[in-house]
């Protein structure tokens, strides 16, 4: 950035050597220079924060007081250009006597006189910091396709990663909910722009075994095969916490049927104090509670409206439109599928192409009977959809299958 303040320089002793330049160019020259100051003091804050939390050092008032006044400042520009730009209107429109004239003038005035304290504020930033930028985590961004209906469920998963007390986050739902979706969406929008660094994710599955998942983290930590091969399952585990402890990590895993052990996969526990996280999805809330997550959200299926937009989303345009009738079995199947985002999608995609009522009428009899005999839900849904949860009773375990 500071590449480009020798010229913005010569532009603003020009300006303020001429006032008469005019309004429009003059609050130009300030709001690009509000804008240079603002990055800078965003370099500034994003530098000391990150020495901060390494312990490199501490924030000085002099720091202190001027990223206080930069906020200050901008305030005034902000002002001063909202006024300026009413005169320019104004002026446009022809609301404007010859008197009144010398208002302009005076807008002109104090802007360039900002201009010049603003471009001292910021030669007054070149603190004896390094201005770097905070890195970034390590982000392998997933295949996702545009989400339907988890704006408010995404929006609170990150407001638990931001928040420095759950280390451990539990996200759970029965099959077909959104889970795996969600996550990818946190992964490939949230994380990549906060200041982790590195994000692994692993698809724990069942059976889960603790080789399996240290592979996984092995492979994204690069580990070299000298520090690896024909080593115990400890010695990994030891491997994998030397390295890790040393970061501030994501640790996503994807689809946990039972506790996982993080010590003996040698995942450090995430707390306030190293500000790292784990997040896994699950059908059952008692996973959650096993893996002792502090913050436990359940996943709830999409509402009527989400659901029946991306029933239609799926079955497309084409279909839709093909005839009049449409539309409205398309809006009863898409009940039926009891706002699971798997199913609708599914089954969307199963009808389009379904161009009469014929076709729809059989289709949505069967999916009120037997879902799972409906083309493709059998491959791609049924099994996903039944889940298991368990009471206990005094006397017996009672299992219910959920549709």
């Amino acid at each position: 950035m500071d590449c480009i303040n020798p010229i913005l320089d010569v532009a603003i002793t020009a300006t303020r050597a001429a006032h008469g330049t005019g309004l429009p160019e003059t609050l130009e020259y300030l709001r690009d220079a509000m804008v240079i100051l603002k990055h800078k003091a965003n370099d500034v804050k994003a530098a000391v924060d990150y020495a901060e939390e390494n312990r490199k050092m501490r924030r000085t008032h002099e720091v202190s007081n001027w990223l206080l006044s930069v906020e200050v400042l901008e305030k005034e520009v902000m002002e001063i250009l909202q006024k300026g730009d009413r005169e320019i209107q104004q002026k446009c429109l022809g609301t404007r006597f010859p008197k009144n004239y010398r208002s302009s003038y005076k807008i002109e005035k104090i802007a360039s006189e900002t201009i010049g304290v603003v471009t001292e504020l910021r030669h007054r930033g070149d603190f004896s910091i390094v201005v770097i930028r905070l890195p970034r985590a390590d982000v392998d961004e997933r295949p996702m396709e545009k989400t339907v209906g988890l704006d408010r469920m995404y929006a609170e998963v990150c407001r638990c990663i931001q928040d420095e007390e759950p280390g451990i986050i539990g996200l759970y739902g029965m099959g077909g909910t959104g889970k795996t979706t969600l996550m990818t969406k946190v992964n490939n929008e949230f994380l990549c722009i906060h200041d982790f660094e590195v994000v692994i994710w692993v698809v724990v599955s069942r059976p889960a075994t603790v080789g399996k998942v240290q592979e996984v983290i092995r492979n994204k930590l690069d580990i070299p095969d000298d520090r690896w091969g024909n080593r115990t399952e400890d010695e990994k585990a030891v491997e994998i916490f030397k390295i890790l402890k040393a970061k501030r990590f994501v640790m996503l895993l994807d689809d946990v049927w039972e506790r996982l052990d993080l010590k003996k996969v040698g995942i450090p526990s995430p707390n306030s104090q190293n500000r790292s996280k784990v997040i896994l999805t699950t059908r059952s809330r008692d996973v959650c509670r096993d893996m002792e997550a502090q913050q436990i959200l359940e996943m709830e299926r999409l509402t009527q409206d989400d659901a029946i937009n991306l029933f239609m989303e799926k079955v497309g345009k084409t279909t839709l439109n093909s005839h009049p009738d449409i539309p409205q079995l398309a809006e009863i199947a898409a009940k039926e599928c009891q706002g699971l985002p798997l199913a609708l999608v599914t089954i969307g995609r199963a009808m389009a192409g379904k161009n009469s009522p014929q076709e729809w009428e059989p289709a949505i009899r069967m999916l009120k009977t037997y879902s799972s005999k409906f083309s493709g839900m059998g491959d791609h849904v049924f099994s996903v959809l039944k889940f298991r949860t368990c009471k206990m009773t005094p006397s017996r375990r009672v299992f219910h299958i959920l549709l």
